[in-house]
């Protein structure tokens, strides 16, 4: 039983890795999530998903569901 976690950009380079899965025990929502898989204090404009949705930071998770964190999207052409 377990949740796959993915960081992308910035975010990877601040955990230090990209991917890992997590024991689902003791876990309730994306932020029990990023606090036992990155272990670095909680970026204020973190973006979340669940299975390629986006996702509140309150928003439930189960056992099987890939969770991603990534900075904020910016781009496009001015």
């Amino acid at each position: 039983m377990s949740i796959t976690v993915r960081f992308f950009a910035s975010v990877r380079e601040r955990v230090g890795k990209q991917l890992e899965a997590i024991d689902c025990a003791g876990i309730n929502n994306v932020a029990d999530v990023w606090r036992q898989s990155a272990r670095v204090p909680m970026p204020d404009n973190l973006l979340a998903a669940i299975n390629m949705e986006y996702a509140r930071i309150d928003q439930p998770v189960r056992d099987g569901d890939e969770v991603a964190f990534f900075p904020p999207v910016t781009g496009g052409a001015p």
